[in-house]
C-alpha cells in the first residue's frame, strides 16, 4: 500500500507520492547493493581466516556475485516483462535480502559462493527498474538527476556502508557484514511498499519486446561505451591500495582515507554532473570520458605524492557519473525494451569491472609497475570516447533518415 493519491495516465491507475520519498526508497536499495558489492572485498581476509582458504580461492566469492549480476539482469528482465515495476522491485529486493541472509549463514566455502551468486542475480534488474521508476516520477528535464539520486545510494555506500560492514566484520565477524546488508534490504522493501507508485503493466511490454534491445545498435553502442570507458576507473581502483602502499608509501591508517576520497568524488559526481546531462546528455558523456582520460593519465605522474594523488583519485571518482548518464541515454534509445536496456547497463558496468583490472594486471605482469594502471585506465577511457563518437555518428544518421 503506497501513500498518496490516485490519478490515471494512459488509462493506467497511478499512485502519487512525493518524488523525494520515492527516490529515497530506491536509493536505500542502491545503498544496500553497494555495501554488499564493495564490502565483500574488505571482508575477504576475515572469510579466508574463518574458512581456511587462500586469497586466490577467496576471490571467487567476488566473481560469483559478478556472474550473478551478468546472468540475472537479462534473464529476470525477460521473464518478468509483464510484472508491474513496483511489485518486481519488491520481489527483487526480497530475493536480495534472502541471498545476503543465506550468505551470513553459509556453513562452507562452496555454499557461500552459491549464495553470493544468488545475491547478485537481482542486482542489475533492480538498478535498471529503479532508474526507470525514478525518471518517471520527475519532469523530463530532471530525469538524469533523478537517476543520479538512485545511484547516489551506491556511491554513498563506499563512504558509509562499506566502512560500517568492515568494522562489523573486524569486531564481531564477517557474517555480521551480510546481516547489515540484509537489514538494509528489508528496510528497502518496506520503503518501496509505502512510497513507490504502482503503475500497472503497459500493454506494449513483453518478453519479445525486451529482447529487441539486443538488436538495437544504439543500445549496444551505449553499453559498449560503459563496458570499455568505465573500465579505466576500475583499472586504477582495483590496485589503488597496493599503489598507495608501495608507490606513495602511505601508512595503513591513511590509505582508507584516500579510498573514502574516491567515494566522495563519485558521490559529488552523481550530484553535479547530471545537471549538465539533463541539458546536453551525450555531449556531457563525451566530456566526462575526456575528463576521465586526463585524470587517469595524470595518475602515474602524481602517484608518489600523497596530496596530489588524493586530489587525482577524487577526480577519477567524479568520472563514475558516467553510469548515470548512460542509464538515461538507454531510456532514450531503447524503445519498447526499456527494462532490458536499463538492466544491461549494470551488466556493462560489471564487464568494465572485469576488463579494467584484467588489462591492468597484464601490465603489472609485464613489469610496468603500479603506475601503469593509470596509463591502462586512460587508454580505456579514450577507447570509450571512440565508441561514443560512433554512437554520435549513428545518432546523426538516424535523424537524417
Amino acid at each position: 500500500m503506497s501513500i498518496g493519491f490516485s490519478f490515471k495516465v494512459r488509462g493506467v491507475m497511478v499512485r502519487h507520492t512525493h518524488p523525494l520519498l520515492v527516490l529515497l526508497a530506491l536509493a536505500t536499495g542502491g545503498f544496500a547493493i553497494g555495501t554488499t558489492e564493495f564490502a565483500t572485498m574488505s571482508l575477504l581476509p576475515f572469510i579466508q581466516h574463518d574458512m581456511q582458504i587462500d586469497a586466490s580461492t577467496a576471490s571467487h566469492i567476488i566473481s560469483a556475485y559478478a556472474l550473478g549480476v551478468v546472468i540475472g539482469a537479462p534473464v529476470i528482465t525477460v521473464l518478468a516483462a509483464r510484472i508491474d515495476r513496483k511489485w518486481l522491485l519488491l520481489i527483487l529486493m526480497g530475493l536480495f535480502a534472502l541471498g545476503n541472509g543465506m550468505s551470513a549463514l553459509a556453513s562452507s566455502y562452496g555454499s557461500l559462493v552459491l549464495f553470493r551468486f544468488f545475491s547478485g542475480l537481482p542486482h542489475g534488474a533492480y538498478f535498471g527498474l529503479a532508474a526507470l521508476m525514478a525518471a518517471s516520477v520527475v519532469t523530463s528535464g530532471k530525469r538524469t538527476r533523478a537517476v543520479g539520486m538512485v545511484m547516489l545510494g551506491l556511491t554513498v555506500a563506499t563512504i558509509v556502508g562499506v566502512p560500517m560492514a568492515t568494522w562489523l566484520g573486524n569486531a564481531v565477524g564477517w557474517r555480521w557484514g551480510y546481516w547489515l546488508v540484509t537489514t538494509l534490504a528489508l528496510l528497502t522493501v518496506v520503503m518501496i511498499a509505502l512510497f513507490a507508485p504502482k503503475t500497472g503493466v503497459a500493454s506494449e511490454r513483453s518478453a519479445k519486446g525486451e529482447l529487441r534491445a539486443l538488436k538495437n545498435r544504439a543500445v549496444l553502442l551505449t553499453l559498449a561505451i560503459g563496458a570499455v570507458g568505465f573500465g579505466g576507473m576500475f583499472s586504477v581502483y582495483t590496485y589503488l591500495t597496493s599503489t598507495l602502499d608501495s608507490v606513495t608509501q602511505m601508512s595503513s591508517a591513511t590509505i582508507p582515507l584516500v579510498l573514502a576520497v574516491f567515494g566522495l568524488g563519485m558521490t559529488i559526481g552523481n550530484i553535479v554532473v547530471p545537471r549538465f546531462a539533463d541539458r546536453a546528455l551525450m555531449p556531457t558523456a563525451g566530456g566526462l570520458l575526456i575528463w576521465s582520460a586526463v585524470a587517469l593519465g595524470v595518475f602515474p605522474l602524481v602517484a608518489g605524492n600523497p596530496w596530489l594523488v588524493s586530489l587525482d583519485v577524487f577526480c577519477i571518482g567524479i568520472g563514475g557519473a558516467l553510469g548515470t548518464i548512460l542509464q538515461t541515454r538507454l531510456m532514450d534509445v531503447a524503445g519498447e525494451a526499456q527494462n532490458m536496456a536499463a538492466a544491461l547497463n549494470h551488466v556493462a558496468f560489471n564487464m568494465a569491472n572485469a576488463l579494467g583490472p584484467w588489462l591492468a594486471g597484464l601490465a603489472l605482469a609485464l613489469g610496468f609497475g603500479f603506475r601503469s594502471t593509470g596509463v591502462v585506465g586512460a587508454l580505456l577511457a579514450l577507447g570509450g570516447l571512440v565508441i561514443w563518437s560512433l554512437a554520435r555518428r549513428q545518432e546523426r544518421q538516424a535523424r537524417m533518415t
